[in-house]
């Protein structure tokens, strides 16, 4: 049976205050299933915390894992424009703990197939005027969840003024967050640098405050929270965090009147009964946890595509990047289709003004595509009046039935699928705009890849044909930010424990050649993205040479690399530091490690996930002597100086280890294959 129950909390920070909360009940948790996470919800006047003056009774709550606090006393409440429920709220019922526990299949993610596995209650409030609040409350053995839900019917619309839900950071503990973008003409987009374990209470950059997700550690080390949202629909905003109050109370915020061009309203309204989406904390006693966490697509709704035999995730070759105004020549993309028939790849994506093409037309391409089997997906403005991008074609997705008429058209043509860019806006209109795009592209069997966009909130478990999402500062930033170069190495291993944790990414890796700005991460380490970051569509950004020059294993280990994974493990690592991951696709293991610092570094890794019944060998591609070069050792391995950084790998078990050592900067991937 599932333990999860209702009962008086004893102890703690506060004395509670019975006599004034109804049935005489002023405190509940909810239990995971294994027993390991709790989240307390306390009806109390605790004094003074963060923003919140003593001597009112209000809701808090607080997160523990393995018996610690991961998340003290934090502040809970909502204000609509007709009602507020935060001062003077009364206890009225709490409904039955409710286990969840299913599976479900993902085309593309860190597994197959997830469980969905929690302990559920809703503790039911009624403000001084009689309107009712819930506060639903899930516990997983890897985090909690809560959302609010107006249950009472209304012919109005109401309008949700703000949230006084926050999170409380452990005082002496470490932030690895970024800033919430500042409203312009390309943000906001998530694409601002992350900071690398600062103070809790570090004010950001930019006066908005932190956008989501935001990775913390308590003071010891010992636990591990990461704070994002999930279930984001049309009848709400995304969010993002404030500016630390005293205390290290970060508040949920709406976004700013000035995204999206001016258009759309900050605060989200609807008709109740009304459910706001998910505010999630993922936690966990080691950063294994957090890394391999399904918990925003757990907390989304089921598939809503029925047939999915046309969703197919894939590797694609993409020429923009290494040259901006290729996707107007016919002949330059050509080369790019050539290559990705040449490596095996899937698709290649044809990027912004291809519809004025010069030397042919897209027609043209379609049919030179048809003939190597290569599917195509085409760039798309989402503006609208929502941005002044003026790059094309634009106008066709923010209008329904000019976007259903484009998607008819594209399945007519045989197009895979389409990349939407520039949404610069988190506000409730923009949102709806993402789940019309994704509801029509799966009518006419459109597969989505969005850019220049919010946060991955579990979209993809709703929408399995949205492959994948930007929101990250990605190796497109070598052909305009000179200072990418030096941020990136420490940048690219931050990511794993942060936006990637949160969904599939588009980040556009392996690149080999340099841009306008070069790259000091090692060939290794380059190659290694590919394993380290996950998604669903895999867009090589580098020029054709770059592929078509490889060494021949590199080369090969390219051509046959997976982007679907049965199962995700975390091996080691710090974010800012290093990260090694595992990733299974079928009996096959893939690892991909990565070095962010400047020096050296020698890891000693345990290989519990492997299989107990199987021995495997090992194809390991590492850092050569020179930072553009490789060292690759086949099995059977060497041993000796000939084995480069690393040891003899041949005929690894699960109680095995692997020696490994990294350049300055860089990087290793791993192909483990099993031997019964």
């Amino acid at each position: 049976m599932a333990r999860a129950t209702t009962i008086p909390i004893l102890g703690g920070l506060l004395c509670l205050l019975a006599a004034q909360a109804a049935h005489g009940q002023t405190a509940w948790k909810v239990t995971s299933p294994d027993g390991n996470v709790t989240m307390a919800v306390r009806l109390a006047d605790p004094g003074r915390v963060a923003d919140y003056p003593a001597g009112k009774v209000r809701l808090y709550y607080e997160v523990q894992c393995k018996g610690r606090t991961v998340l003290p006393l934090s502040p809970l409440g909502i204000t609509r424009d007709d009602q507020g429920f935060v001062d003077g709220l009364r206890f009225v019922s709490a409904g039955r703990v409710r286990t969840i526990d299913e599976t479900y299949t993902m085309l593309h993610g860190k597994r197959k197939v997830c469980r969905d596995h929690a302990n559920e209650q809703t503790l039911t409030f009624e403000n001084p005027n009689g309107a009712r609040l819930e506060l639903v409350l899930r516990a997983y053995d890897d985090g909690v969840a809560f959302r609010y839900r107006f249950p009472e019917s209304s012919d109005r619309v109401c309008t949700v003024l703000s949230e006084a839900s926050g999170f409380r950071l452990p005082a002496g503990g470490k932030v690895w967050a970024h800033p919430y973008d500042k409203a312009g003409q390309y943000t906001p987009a998530y694409e601002t640098y992350w900071v690398d374990g600062v103070p809790v209470g570090t004010a950001s950059s930019n006066e908005e405050g932190w956008a989501f997700p935001l990775l913390f550690c308590t003071p010891d080390g010992a636990r591990w929270g990461l704070l994002t949202e999930a279930a984001v629909d049309g009848s709400y905003c995304g969010s993002h965090l404030s500016q630390p109050a005293s205390d290290g109370v970060h508040r949920l915020l709406f976004p700013a009147e000035g995204e999206g061009n001016d258009t759309g309203s900050v605060e989200p309204s609807w008709t109740p009964p009304w459910t706001t989406p998910w505010r999630v904390v993922i936690v966990g006693d080691t950063l294994a946890p957090i890394v391999e966490s399904d918990l925003v697509t757990h907390l989304n709704p089921p598939s809503m595509v029925e047939d999915t035999g046309w969703i197919e995730p894939g590797r694609a070759s993409w020429s923009w990047l290494s040259d901006h105004d290729s996707p107007q020549d016919h002949d330059k993309l050509r080369t790019f289709i050539d290559l990705a028939a040449e490596m095996g790849w899937e698709y290649s994506l044809i990027d912004a003004n291809w519809n004025i093409m010069k030397n042919g037309t897209i027609h043209d391409l379609i049919a030179h595509a048809n003939d190597k089997g290569i599917g195509l997906m085409l760039w798309y403005n989402s503006g609208g009046p929502h941005n002044y991008v003026t790059e094309q074609p634009r106008g066709t997705m923010d209008l329904r039935q000019v976007r259903r008429h484009e998607f008819r058209r594209l399945r007519d043509w045989g197009i895979k699928g389409v990349k939407v860019d520039f949404f610069q806006s988190d506000k409730q209109n923009i949102i709806q705009l993402y789940h019309d795009i994704l509801k029509d592209a799966a009518e006419f069997q459109i597969m989505v890849n969005f850019h220049g966009c919010t946060l991955p909130r579990g979209w993809s478990r709703t929408y399995p044909h949205l492959m994948t999402m930007e929101a990250v500062r990605g190796a497109e930033c070598y052909s305009f930010d000179r200072s990418f170069t030096n941020y990136a190495p420490m940048h690219n291993t931050v990511i794993p424990f942060t936006r990637n944790v949160v969904g599939p990414m588009d980040y556009t890796p392996v690149m080999f050649d340099d841009n306008v700005y070069k790259h000091i991460t090692t060939n290794a380490h380059e190659l290694a993205l590919s394993i380290v970051f996950e998604s669903g569509w895999l867009h090589f950004a580098d020029r054709v040479s770059a592929y078509r020059d490889l060494d021949k294993v590199p080369k090969q280990f390219l051509k046959t690399v997976p982007v679907t994974w049965d199962e995700t493990k975390f091996v080691a690592g710090e974010p800012g530091q290093f990260v090694v991951l595992a990733r299974r696709h079928g009996d096959r293991w893939y690892l991909g490690g990565i070095n962010g610092e400047e020096s050296e570094r020698a890891v000693k890794v345990a290989l519990p996930f492997l299989d107990d019944n199987a021995r495997y060998v090992t194809l390991m591609i590492g850092d050569g002597k020179m930072p553009r070069r490789f060292n690759v050792v086949t099995p059977p391995a060497v041993s000796g100086d000939e084995a480069g950084p690393f040891s003899s790998v041949k005929g690894l078990t699960s109680q095995d280890f692997m020696e490994l050592r990294f350049s300055p900067y860089g990087g290793f991937v791993a192909v483990l294959d099993p031997v019964r």
